[in-house]
């Protein structure tokens, strides 16, 4: 069976917000990190706008969540990542419990009482891209937003 995001988080109005994590200093990856930090950075971007289908992965067939991820972390460096958001989280690669501690390029987990339901790809500055919910598009949202916030569970250094 194709697992995707497990939830459908909070959709709310958009309504521009000043992250307090924007005023940061970039950060990437020391070395030949920083370049595929910069390509998955190029490729998730580019995907912003691209509908929301569950248990999709593909620009042609939509995204859930997991499938993007997967799907930048694939075309940009080569990785082939677990399919599900709780696989990822799962993964043996250093564990960021602070939001003022990610890099650019890390997986950002989400969810509620210990169970991770939600990924996403950090670029920085306080935002993240993520395919949301059903009836949405890929997007970039602040980390430290009010429903964001309230449902971090860390992140997961992937390219170091």
């Amino acid at each position: 069976m194709l697992a995707a995001c497990a939830s459908n988080p909070h959709q709310a109005t958009f309504k521009p917000t000043h992250s307090a994590l924007a005023d940061l200093p970039a950060r990437a990856p020391p070395g030949q990190e920083g370049q595929e930090a910069n390509d998955v950075l190029i490729r998730a971007i580019g995907l912003v706008g691209t509908p929301y289908h569950w248990g999709g992965n593909t620009p042609a067939g939509g995204f859930d969540c997991s499938g993007l991820v997967g799907y930048i972390y694939r075309e940009s460096t080569g990785m082939i990542l677990p399919r599900t958001s709780s696989d990822m989280a799962s993964m043996d690669r250093p564990k960021v419990r602070k939001q003022a501690r990610l890099i650019s390029g890390d997986l950002v987990f989400f969810g509620a009482r210990g169970h991770i339901s939600h990924v996403g790809v950090y670029v920085g500055k306080g935002r993240f891209v993520h395919a949301p919910n059903s009836g949405g598009t890929v997007r970039l949202d602040d980390i430290d937003g009010p429903y964001w916030r309230d449902h971090f569970a860390y992140g997961r250094r992937i390219l170091d």
